[in-house]
């Protein structure tokens, strides 16, 4: 078996270049044929998986977190075509690693294991539209506070997971909300929002159960919906991620759904699979079983 791994050696706090010699070790002790290929600057694994000569790999492998395994994916899906593309495998070295969860994969180890025991599974892929462009993702995309969290947390890395700490109660106490028309599977609904997440897995942030009732391979996306809460009730909310009970909420709802369109006043920055990237209006679809993962 010959793999091509893709490293991000910035993930999880420079994680992936520390563990990079181990991972290769343990490869080549179970003849595992690898080729790597090192990520030196954001945006280069797009041109990494551009130039990849795809059909001499059996897997192509991320080595990194949710953000590296979305660049990895659209590098793909944007120069080939989702039936030519070779399984893909993860193994989690980023901060959240998110996805790889709804893969049984906790750990580096794991990782490992799904490429030794390389059975692959088909799982569904979420699109979402920037102009005349089309983008994926595997995880989820989400907008409103979610987003301005991660983006404040950005400001204070230096902080490492406590940033998204400060980031939620900076963003509670600055909170404000947006007007949204969401139209799901040809029904509308509107009103001031707080955050969206259009969910094709279960997690986000690492062990937040944002979506408990999202399967990779249902051809459904969740997406959860939360209303007008205020400061008191969000933080109350907040918490109840962890066990996925903050869907009880009377202004949280949840769907399931084919294709959604969203619009936001004003437009929203949007946040696929850990990544600040684009802004409202899109329009996100599921694709059922479109691509492999180990």
């Amino acid at each position: 078996m010959k793999v091509a791994l893709i490293v991000n050696p910035y993930a999880g706090g420079k994680k992936g270049k520390k563990l990079l010699p181990l991972i290769e070790r343990k490869l080549s002790l179970n003849r595992i044929d690898y080729h790597t290929y090192l990520s030196l600057y954001h945006g280069h694994i797009l041109k990494i998986t551009s130039g990849l000569k795809i059909k001499d790999y059996d897997a192509i492998i991320t080595i990194g977190g949710d953000g590296t395994n979305y660049h990895v994916l659209n590098g793909l899906l944007t120069h080939f075509a989702a039936k030519e593309i070779p399984p893909l495998g993860i193994i989690p070295v980023g901060s959240g690693n998110s996805f790889a969860k709804d893969l049984n994969i906790q750990h580096y180890e794991d990782g490992i294991k799904s490429i030794v025991e390389n059975n692959p599974k088909w799982i569904d892929v979420c699109s979402f539209t920037q102009a005349e462009k089309k983008f994926y993702f595997v995880n989820l995309i989400g907008l409103g506070f979610v987003t301005d969290v991660a983006k404040t947390a950005q400001k204070f890395k230096c902080f490492g997971d406590f940033s998204y700490i400060l980031g939620v109660f900076y963003r509670t106490a600055k909170l404000n909300f947006h007007y949204m028309e969401l139209e799901i599977d040809g029904k509308m609904i509107s009103g001031e929002n707080c955050f969206v997440e259009f969910c094709n897995s279960r997690f986000t942030g690492g062990n937040m159960l944002m979506a408990p009732d999202a399967i990779i391979d249902d051809g459904y996306m969740d997406i959860i919906v939360a209303g007008k809460l205020s400061r008191t009730s969000l933080l109350a909310t907040l918490p109840k991620i962890f066990k996925g009970t903050h869907i009880e909420h009377p202004l949280v709802r949840s769907f399931k759904a084919r294709k959604a369109t969203i619009k936001t006043l004003p437009e929203k920055i949007l946040l696929p699979d850990g990544e600040l990237f684009g802004v409202t209006p899109s329009t996100i679809n599921i694709h059922h079983k479109m691509i492999r993962y180990l």
